[in-house]
């Protein structure tokens, strides 16, 4: 009997993780709107009873896909941050890794475009903060204690400068066939660097 339980829970966790990435290749190609349960279960090759055993339905399957880019993305800017030990270092490693990611295809529609319309802003914000805003906030923190930036509230900061990064990146995804990506990407963070070194406080 242990056997077999633990042969059903792996079958399980296949069949869920098969469905995420299932769903996520087709939210990204056609968005939310454009898929249907029925594409979602024919490219898991399951019955749609096996989708409804993990998931309520497509908002459900989508929150899953929506935590998985976002917790990647936010892995990326820890990395890149934990590689450097200067706190502002860190700062501006972790940004420039935000943006870097957040181009990709599939987290610029499922994570940028897709995730606010489905989820609602609030959802949405809630899942943002416990990722890459979670490290984000941590670090201008780290910040102001080192007096590195002027004494002030964290919070609506780290919520302003996420906004310019979030649109930054939709910009960068839109501008990448008008003109040439990687000098795209450059252009945003130059001006991105540039509203950074303002926050500095120059007294210290």
């Amino acid at each position: 009997m242990p056997k077999d339980t633990g042969a059903r829970a792996e079958q399980r966790a296949r069949t869920r993780s098969t469905l995420i990435r299932q769903g996520r290749r087709l939210f990204t190609e056609h968005g939310y709107g454009g898929v249907g349960l029925a594409e979602i279960v024919a490219a898991a090759e399951v019955t749609k009873g096996a989708l409804y055993h993990h998931f309520d339905g497509k908002a459900a399957l989508f929150r899953a896909v929506l935590e998985q880019v976002q917790q990647e993305v936010g892995e990326a800017v820890a990395e890149a941050a934990g590689a450097r030990t200067d706190p502002w270092e860190q700062l501006t490693a972790g940004c420039r890794a935000f943006l870097n990611a957040s181009t990709a295809p599939d987290v610029r529609r499922i994570m940028l475009v897709d995730g606010p319309a489905v989820l609602g802003w609030r959802e949405w914000r809630a899942l943002d903060e416990a990722s890459s805003a979670r490290h984000l906030g941590e670090a201008l923190t780290s910040l102001v204690d080192a007096g590195v930036l002027a004494p002030q509230p964290v919070t609506p900061l780290a919520h302003l400068l996420s906004g310019a990064m979030n649109e930054a990146a939709l910009w960068l995804a839109d501008a990448g066939g008008a003109q040439d990506g990687e000098q795209a990407l450059e252009d945003v963070w130059s001006a991105l660097s540039r509203l950074l070194e303002s926050l500095r406080d120059r007294d210290n």
